[in-house]
């Protein structure tokens, strides 16, 4: 979906006029209405002020152009699955299991890759194989580097 059906989605779900929507992200009516018309994209700040208003990351609001990856953990991002930072706002980097209320949950890669390796083992993926996959993949990812 594009930008401007999900805006426009959101705002009728949300009960809001374009004039209402307007006057809460400080842009005008027209604004509004040219972004609902797919003429234009809201500029960085405002995009915020959408994702705050209506509680979806930024990400959503562009109609999911790219696909979110923790920075942490490798984990492939949903908006059910983004953390948040203390002020409630969308941290778009990392899952909520590895950074929550403002903070990393672990310390180190070694930490992390023992819990990984405990709850990614199988059958047929033995903790080895695990490890090596790991070790090989989660250095790339930026909290680490």
């Amino acid at each position: 979906m594009e930008a401007k059906q999900i805006i426009l989605e959101l705002r009728v779900k949300n009960g809001l006029s374009q004039e209402e929507l307007a006057e809460r992200v400080y842009v005008t009516r027209q604004a509004v209405s040219r972004w609902e018309q797919g003429e234009t994209v809201p500029n960085t700040e405002t995009l915020k002020r959408l994702s705050k208003l209506f509680d979806v990351s930024i990400n959503t609001l562009l109609g999911s152009p790219r696909k979110l990856v923790c920075q942490c953990c490798g984990m492939p991002l949903e908006e059910d699955t983004l953390s948040r930072e203390p002020d409630g706002s969308f941290n778009e980097d990392y899952c909520k299991w590895c950074y929550a209320d403002g903070a990393f949950v672990y310390t180190s890669l070694e930490q992390l890759t023992e819990f990984l390796v405990q709850h990614m083992s199988s059958e047929t993926w033995p903790p080895e194989a695990v490890r090596g996959y790991l070790e090989a993949m989660l250095p790339k990812l930026k909290h680490w580097q």
